[in-house]
């Protein structure tokens, strides 16, 4: 990432969404989405995460940009505020060959917002924020089967 590092994830707004920073207030939406196996079928095997998994991924959502000045941002709904999903770049620091030489980007969106276009509205906004930030002009997405 190009200086000054970002400690807080910048607002960005699309027509129909807001990207923002998290906040505590987000903690119990964050754990529902994620205790629901519907939205957790294509991650990490498929089961849903307990409270605990979801404060530690709020909590490493949050670092990501202390640390390396990118990470999730907390995707709502503009005309109500409401949390739908989260949404951004990271750097797991997975051990896998070749190793991901770029950012990592993931999305995950409550079973209601799916199916509307969120993702791909969201994906747009973060992915033209990160190409005014990025050294480099591409990221991944890592898949698991």
């Amino acid at each position: 990432m190009n200086s000054p590092l970002v400690t807080t994830a910048p607002r960005l707004t699309t027509e129909r969404l807001i990207l923002d920073a998290y906040t505590l207030d987000d903690f119990d939406a964050i754990a529902t989405m994620s205790a629901d196996p519907q939205v957790m079928r294509y991650i990490g095997g498929g089961a849903g995460r307990d409270r605990e998994e979801s404060w530690g991924r709020l909590l490493r959502y949050l670092g990501h940009w202390q640390l390396l000045g990118y990470g999730y941002w907390a995707v709502r709904e503009k005309h109500s505020g409401q949390f739908i999903g989260s949404l951004g770049f990271a750097n797991y620091q997975r051990e896998i060959s070749p190793p991901l030489e770029a950012p990592e980007m993931g999305w995950l969106l409550c079973s209601a917002a799916q199916g509307k276009g969120y993702a791909t509205e969201a994906l747009r906004a973060a992915l033209a924020w990160g190409r005014t930030r990025c050294r480099r002009q591409n990221a991944v997405h890592y898949l698991t089967a």
